[in-house]
């Protein structure tokens, strides 16, 4: 299969040299001992190709779109999110970051006391109570508007500094 050109080529395609390194990973597709299977082996649907798998999944990493939205270039997205999510599991992901890390720490060196996480990358979580009248609203004390932060907390230290008065 012939590549593009580096210049041509998209941030969630692999390179020949960073799928080599990348291909000693990917787990091998096995049946599971002791399962029964309606086909014999071999029947069926035949897997996707590995790279282009991984490709589709750095795609949804890259541009952030939902997995039934990967292109169909890459293969069905039910697919490809099992592959992902079987990949995960087994460890794939971890595997080829520490590999990563490595490899720029031999090329570049790692400044490793300037590393840190993106709080962005993890969704937070919704306060308690931030759903339904539990949260402590309505129109301005009736019941039925929810009220800001704010007025919940200076509400509260209000009712707190009078009962200690």
């Amino acid at each position: 299969m012939k590549r593009k050109k580096e210049t041509e080529r998209k941030a969630w395609e692999l390179t020949d040299e960073i799928w080599e390194a990348a291909q000693q990973f990917i787990p091998e597709t096995k049946r599971e001992e002791g399962k029964t299977y309606q086909r014999n082996p071999g029947g069926g649907r035949k897997p996707l190709p590995p790279r282009k798998v991984l490709e589709g999944i750095f795609f949804v990493f890259r541009t952030g779109i939902q997995w039934k939205a990967v292109p169909k270039e890459y293969g069905a997205a039910s697919s490809i999110h099992d592959y992902f999510s079987k990949w995960a599991q087994e460890g794939l992901f971890v595997r080829l970051w520490e590999k990563g890390l490595l490899s720029n720490d031999e090329l570049r060196g790692t400044g490793w006391e300037w590393n840190s996480a993106d709080g962005c990358m993890v969704k937070a979580p919704l306060p308690q109570g931030s759903a339904g009248k539990a949260a402590g609203g309505g129109k301005k004390g009736d019941g039925t508007q929810p009220r800001s932060r704010t007025t919940r907390i200076t509400s509260k230290y209000s009712r707190q500094q009078s009962q200690h008065s």
